[in-house]
């Protein structure tokens, strides 16, 4: 079976558990979860959850109806067939020894990231857009020595019909 990308985008009643109960189903019925955000809407009751998961097609048409029958999942939307914008956020601390400083703040132009920390010995940079251009950056950055990194994971919304 073929293993497909799918982003789901669900919400939720904004109360304590319904995160766990969520999980729960994914870890439970073995599926994994690639990337999660969760964050409240313009609703302060309804949050949303954007998940990410791998899985052949047959595994996510189950996903989709464990996530509908529990009690605080309002909708279950799959993006991964419509047209959508997303988005990462990735925070990267790179060694900036002084002859690689200007190669790097090239590279966070061309990526149109910023340095939001400097360092003696090392740059903080903040990218964001879509994972292919998060990882893009992260293997330019691997032979400069990257020290760390933090990162919020796929959140996405649908476009409007038609565009």
């Amino acid at each position: 079976m073929e293993t497909n990308r799918y982003i789901l985008s669900i919400l939720v009643d904004n109360e304590p558990g319904v995160l766990s109960r969520i999980s729960g189903l994914f870890s439970g019925r073995g599926f994994n979860i690639d990337s999660l955000s969760v964050a409240k809407t313009a609703d302060p009751q309804v949050s949303v959850i954007t998940m990410v998961t791998f899985c052949d097609a047959h595994v996510i048409e189950q996903i989709k109806k464990q996530l509908h029958k529990l009690i605080n999942v309002i909708t279950v939307n799959d993006l991964t067939q419509k047209e959508y914008v997303e988005r990462e956020l990735a925070l990267i601390k790179v060694h900036a020894k002084t002859e690689k400083r200007a190669e790097i703040m090239r590279m966070v132009d061309i990526f149109r990231s910023k340095i939001v920390d400097v360092g003696a010995s090392h740059f903080i940079v903040e990218v964001s857009g879509d994972s292919g251009k998060i990882n893009a950056f992260v293997e330019l950055m691997k032979p400069m020595g990257i020290v760390e990194i933090a990162s919020t994971g796929t959140i996405a919304l649908g476009r409007e019909n038609g565009k």
